[in-house]
């Protein structure tokens, strides 16, 4: 299975799937953006782009690259990544469907400011316009297809180890979780 983390840049998708992956059984994290920076890395460049998703071999390598990987390890991998455009989107959740690897997805969420906050003060980073730059399309994403087809975990005054608690529960199924339906917000 995959546990897919969406977001947008600064609301602790790396940190809640570092966090995650130890208490899920057999679950390892698969960065999808290391399958764009093997694209970046192509010389001269495949096309001009803001985003290594706007290439079209990113969609079925990511597809491909967690199909190999639970094909030799199983188990489950999380794999945290933005994904904004809901044609993207379709094409990855089709893509594994396809392959019967099945998929929760889970959005996580906090208000703009505390994003624009986590993003100018970034202890790792540093602030970055990038990451800035896409506060906005996550929010036209979240009014109007992303949290429809999420479980949305909301970040804003949640622990990163207690959102990664809060996710294993939903996934393992324990009693107390009560995974909210898409396009539902928890804390």
């Amino acid at each position: 299975m995959i546990v897919w983390i969406n977001g947008t840049h600064g609301v602790g998708k790396t940190t809640t799937s570092r966090l995650l992956a130890p208490l899920l059984p057999d679950a390892r994290v698969l960065d999808p953006e290391k399958v764009g920076e093997t694209l970046m890395d192509i010389h001269p460049q495949l096309w001009p782009a803001d985003d290594f998703q706007h290439w079209d071999p990113w969609r079925p390598l990511v597809v491909e690259t967690a199909r190999q990987v639970l094909g030799s390890v199983g188990g489950t991998l999380v794999m945290p990544q933005t994904v904004l455009v809901e044609r993207y989107w379709r094409e990855i959740a089709d893509g594994l469907a396809g392959h019967g690897i099945p998929v929760r997805h889970f959005v996580l969420h906090a208000d703009e400011p505390t994003l624009r906050d986590r993003i100018e003060h970034d202890q790792v980073m540093g602030p970055s316009t990038f990451r800035s730059s896409r506060v906005g399309p996550y929010a036209e994403a979240a009014r109007t297809w992303l949290h429809a087809t999420a479980e949305v975990v909301d970040t804003t005054h949640t622990p990163p180890e207690q959102v990664a608690r809060h996710i294993a529960e939903a996934v393992l199924g324990a009693p107390d979780a009560s995974a909210p339906s898409p396009g539902q917000v928890r804390p």
